[in-house]
């Protein structure tokens, strides 16, 4: 490369000069945005690479599938050559280490993190859960914190519902109404989020922080490449997965003020879907996060189609803008591309609404920040040509980086060790038990009493033959007299009952 650019800068592209963004104002977030088929995703790819080559890890999601090109040098065809040329940019083929991730473990290492790391503001936003549902989601976390019950996966967090239902009237004395019907609805939210293959995200081994922010031995850093063209079809799941990510980085990262270079550069590709949406606390939130991660070495870059579609609050906390084409066909069409426009410092030489609409593919208006962090003025920039391989990996050379990556053999595996659901069924398995054992006590001790009254009666009984045998006998003679008389009274009682059984029957013969 013989185009001079300064120390701690990489180059974006060609304007009046090169245009190049500082790596120590690169944590301070930025914004690629443009129309379908415009270039961002070859933008991306060039600041991903350039950032690497700097040796700052990368984080991108491949939304379209084409971005895994990154992993493999290029081979340029004339029409780049050209570019190169005329950007006095010699061309040289490269690729930065890079690693491939997917939540499914499909075309990449397998990303976990577990329902607690979550929490249930996310998790709310993810099962699209309304303020009461939200609130019981709540307890249940806090009841399972309180309990000891781990939450990792989808079936800890229905088993500890199940437990929070099953003691509603305890639970809701203590921490509010807590209904059947409501834990049923979340209940069937889990399971469509299951059927959508959240099962997977869920669990362990969980990503460890450090995985994704590596260097190799010569110290580059690697591109951590995000296979995302099957989660874009569940964009809750995507969206929710990246801003937990970020808030993972926000809470363990350190405080390093501004590095000479970032921790790692984050690029959330298709932005708007973050914000689509989202409830005011959780877009307070996204706020919060994107203010003050930079203090934590993080650069946040949103792609999206247009800057519109990042509320005015975050987008006020971007400093580096690389605005492709834009179209102005509808009346809200126009209204972005005006905020577009407007979001730049002017260059006098050109209209920038004019020139937002007329840039060619590959074109871009970059405004980035200065020594002392204040905008630059925009510039009408020729990006330049990316040294790795436009278009996608082929699935054998895929798998080939996938077998020779530094994680590889850490998370393929999962794991399921006792949570929450494990000990639930084992306390409900020794409830079991004890209720059987207590039953088989009870119906001991009822036969114990029944076998008592048993043995009280025949005591009695044998008392009373005893009493009866201890008596004066009676002569032989007042006996047969006793006798005689009992058997006449016997004979004459047969009499009257078959008399009366007669005459009681009807129709037979009364008497002979």
């Amino acid at each position: 490369m013989t185009l001079a650019i300064g120390e701690g800068e990489i180059l974006i592209g060609l304007g009046e000069g090169p245009v190049t963004q500082r790596l120590d104002r690169s944590n301070r977030h930025g914004v690629v945005a443009g129309a379908t088929g415009t270039g961002k995703t070859v933008t991306l790819q060039v600041m991903a690479q350039a950032f690497a080559d700097a040796g700052v890890p990368v984080f991108a999601a491949d939304v379209k599938g084409d971005l895994s090109g990154v992993a493999a040098p290029g081979t340029p065809n004339e029409k780049m050559l050209a570019r190169a040329t005329s950007m006095d940019i010699t061309l040289t083929p490269a690729a930065p280490p890079t690693i491939f991730w997917d939540l499914f473990g499909e075309k990449g290492h397998p990303i976990r993190t577990t329902i607690s790391e979550m929490g249930p503001l996310l998790l709310s936003r993810l099962l699209e859960l309304n303020d009461v549902q939200e609130g019981v989601l709540t307890v249940t976390f806090h009841v399972a914190d309180q309990d000891g019950l781990l939450l990792l996966d989808l079936k800890d967090l229905q088993a500890a519902l199940k437990y929070v239902a099953d003691n509603a009237g305890e639970i809701g004395t203590q921490y509010g109404n807590v209904s059947a019907a409501t834990v049923g609805a979340i209940q069937r939210k889990l399971l469509t989020l299951q059927t959508q293959g959240a099962e997977h995200f869920f669990g362990e081994p969980a990503l460890n922080l450090s995985d994704i922010m590596r260097t190799d031995v010569a110290g580059r850093g690697y591109v951590n490449v995000l296979a995302a063209d099957r989660l874009i079809q569940s964009p809750k799941l995507y969206s929710t997965f990246l801003l937990w990510l970020l808030s993972e980085l926000f809470e363990e990262l350190p405080e390093v003020g501004d590095p000479e270079k970032p921790k790692l550069v984050f690029f959330f590709d298709e932005a708007h879907l973050l914000f689509n949406d989202a409830p005011k606390p959780l877009l307070e939130k996204i706020e919060q996060v994107v203010r003050l991660i930079r203090s934590k070495g993080v650069g946040i870059y949103f792609v999206t189609q247009n800057p519109a579609d990042i509320p005015d609050a975050v987008l006020g906390q971007l400093g580096a803008r690389v605005q492709h084409a834009l179209r102005a066909y509808t009346p809200a069409d126009q209204k972005g591309l005006k905020a577009a426009a407007q979001s730049f410092r002017v260059n006098p030489a050109f209209d920038t609404a004019e020139t937002i609409q007329a840039l060619g593919v590959g074109e871009a208006l970059v405004s980035v920040l200065d020594a002392k962090g204040a905008p630059c003025v925009v510039q009408k920039t020729l990006i330049r040509p990316p040294a790795s391989r436009l278009g996608p990996l082929t699935p054998e050379e895929r798998a080939a980086a996938i077998a020779k990556s530094p994680v590889a053999g850490l998370y393929d595996t999962a794991q399921d060790r006792a949570s929450a659901y494990e000990t639930l069924q084992g306390r409900a398995a020794q409830a079991q038990k004890d209720a059987a054992a207590a039953a088989s006590a009870a119906e001991a001790e009822r036969q114990r009493a029944a076998e008592e009254k048993v043995r009280e009666r025949e005591r009695a009984r044998e008392e009373r033959e005893d009493a009866r045998a201890s008596r004066p006998r009676a002569s032989s003679r007042q006996g047969m007299a006793e006798t005689f008389a009992k058997s006449l009274l016997r004979t004459v009682a047969s009499q009257a009952g078959r008399e009366i059984m007669r005459g009681l029957l009807g129709g037979l013969s009364r008497r002979r």
